[in-house]
């Protein structure tokens, strides 16, 4: 999930674009994808991508156990939740699937650690500091990564990820929903294959 970087979180009105997008990533670099629950499309959405090879596909915007249920049984392989609820982060343990929950304060870092977790997702990260917020969390929280989003983009993206402990970000731009009304897949490529090279220069800028 992590490999890439980059995690492109996906909104999906129509199940019949899933493949199609999912094969457009790959093409581009980026073999993992969250597909948020927010549409009625979702499921089908993440059991059609599913069976695209090589790519790994999770579930974003879980918000209850019913979803987490929802999603695994789809074939989603992660599962993100915007923030922390125990019962969520314990029926996805239960399912035997990993799971970032949003945790942005040090009292929601402390319980997801408490859940035996040890890498949240940080959003929105644009309102609740960015950079520098991840950058001050890092000294208490050294055990912690970090998958910030919510405001990343191609230009801040060098931010996010020269930080150590951003193990990834997640986005939308390299999957704008006028790309996928427009079945723009060559645009979603052109944009992953940046985005990757980006997180690439970033890491080894790091080291």
């Amino acid at each position: 999930m992590l490999t890439a970087g980059i995690v492109p979180v996906v909104v999906l009105e129509d199940h019949a674009l899933a493949a199609d997008l999912g094969r457009a990533l790959l093409a581009g670099g980026i073999p993992v994808a969250e597909v948020t629950f927010r549409t009625d499309a979702a499921a089908r959405s993440i059991e059609e991508m599913s069976q695209v090879d090589g790519m790994l596909v999770g579930a974003g915007t879980v918000v209850s156990p019913e979803q987490v249920d929802a999603a695994v049984d789809a074939g989603a392989r992660f599962i993100v939740s915007p923030g922390l609820l125990p019962s969520v982060v314990r029926r996805a343990q239960e399912r035997g699937v990993a799971i970032v929950p949003g945790a942005v304060t040090p009292s929601e870092i402390m319980t997801a650690l408490s859940l035996g977790l040890d890498t949240v997702k940080f959003f929105p990260a644009n309102v609740y500091g960015g950079p520098s917020a991840l950058g001050a969390l890092g000294a208490p929280f050294r055990q912690v990564k970090f998958i910030p989003t919510g405001g990343v983009s191609l230009d801040n993206l060098p931010d996010y990820l020269g930080l150590p402990n951003v193990a990834a970000v997640g986005g939308t731009w390299m999957v704008k929903p006028e790309f996928l009304a427009n079945r723009d897949f060559d645009q979603v490529t052109e944009l992953s294959r940046a985005a990757v090279a980006a997180a690439a220069a970033a890491r080894k800028d790091q080291q």
